[in-house]
């Protein structure tokens, strides 16, 4: 059983929920129907649902809430949908791991740095209504195969291409967050012709004018943050490292990854090899901004969305985003920081279903 991510709490750990609970309770609706907490929502959201609840002390509940509210906050599988079949392709003798589902025009998704294509489980059912779903790991991360060389967005938006055509698919819609939004990029600006729709979710687009701001800002030290010391520092200590990442990028960390999320994560990159491998990514931006630079010099003609939160870089990949389109749709999130999935997963799920 996962344990509470080192140096996070109070965000979502299991001491905070068990103090909203410190007495025996009784909740109820509006309609006066009984209510407890749901065993499958995260630890932040059973403690916005007792806030909301009108709530009476009776003897004999507090245990059975506290036992939910626990489970609540302890790691589980994440939400899973008969429709989602995890599989292995191999591209270019690299191993491709990727989910799939539902059957019609595709569409890619693309995970960030800290995260794999899990963080695409809460949408993958609803685009399955509609999609064929292909969320693969980018290469070196999660289940994907680690390559000799191509760490890099170019590349492996390259591979990604390969893998969908050895799918059948000849023309997708393409989502990517953080550093999957490069890599997106970088596949719709390398295969225009095969790519209907471009949404780009919080991060910015290196060698795109207004990018030097945001990688040469010295309050954002983890551009940098890679090679042999870097790694001997993080060496056993992937919770604290990345808590920086769900807490400190988050508007309200409360509203951040789950108890859940954050342990499967940790568990990926904590595998021999894999922090370097994530790294790669972060070492190859003066590169990928030389390459994007090129690229940016032909502007895409299909529609593209971003979204971004306010207190993160929504305004920022907006503004770059029109420098590389003539299509763009910005929405910039109130009081939201890097991790728009998970601080505003309706709003964010919305907007991506209406552009799809």
């Amino acid at each position: 059983m996962a344990t509470e991510p080192e140096g996070e709490a109070p965000d979502g750990g299991v001491q905070t929920v068990a103090a909203s609970v410190s007495g025996n309770v009784n909740c109820h609706d509006q309609s006066g129907g009984a209510r407890l907490p749901n065993p499958t929502q995260s630890s932040h959201a059973v403690l916005e649902v007792s806030m909301q609840q009108s709530c009476t002390f009776r003897p004999g509940m507090v245990w059975l809430v506290l036992f939910l509210a626990v489970s609540a906050a302890i790691a589980q599988p994440p939400p899973t949908d008969s429709s989602i079949t995890a599989r292995d392709a191999e591209v270019d003798g690299v191993k491709l791991h990727y989910l799939t589902a539902g059957q019609g025009p595709a569409v890619i998704l693309l995970h960030g740095y800290t995260q794999t294509s899990r963080m695409w489980r809460p949408i993958i059912p609803r685009l399955a209504e509609k999609f064929r779903v292909l969320a693969p790991d980018l290469p070196g991360i999660g289940d994907s195969g680690i390559p000799a060389d191509g760490l890099d967005m170019k590349s492996a938006a390259i591979r990604i291409h390969v893998l969908a055509k050895s799918l059948g698919i000849e023309k997708a819609r393409v989502v990517g967050h953080d550093i999957g939004l490069m890599v997106a990029y970088a596949y719709a600006a390398q295969f225009p012709a095969e790519t209907e729709k471009l949404a780009l979710l919080d991060a910015f687009l290196p060698g795109v004018e207004g990018w030097e701001a945001v990688y040469d800002d010295p309050n954002v030290w983890h551009f940098r943050f890679h090679g042999p010391t870097p790694e001997a520092l993080v060496s056993g200590r992937e919770r604290t490292y990345f808590a920086y990442f769900w807490n400190d990028l988050a508007a309200d960390k409360m509203r951040s990854l789950s108890v859940a999320d954050r342990a499967a994560y940790v568990t990926a990159y904590s595998r021999p090899g894999r922090m370097r491998a994530g790294w790669a990514y972060f070492a190859a931006w003066p590169q990928t901004a030389r390459d994007f630079a090129q690229l940016a010099q032909t502007k895409l003609s299909i529609p593209v969305l971003t979204i971004g939160g306010d207190k993160s870089l929504g305004e920022v990949l907006g503004q770059q985003a029109k420098l590389v389109s003539a299509d763009v749709t910005v929405v910039v999130l109130k009081d939201t920081g890097h991790w728009v999935m998970e601080e505003r997963p309706k709003e964010t799920i919305d907007a991506l279903m209406k552009f799809l």
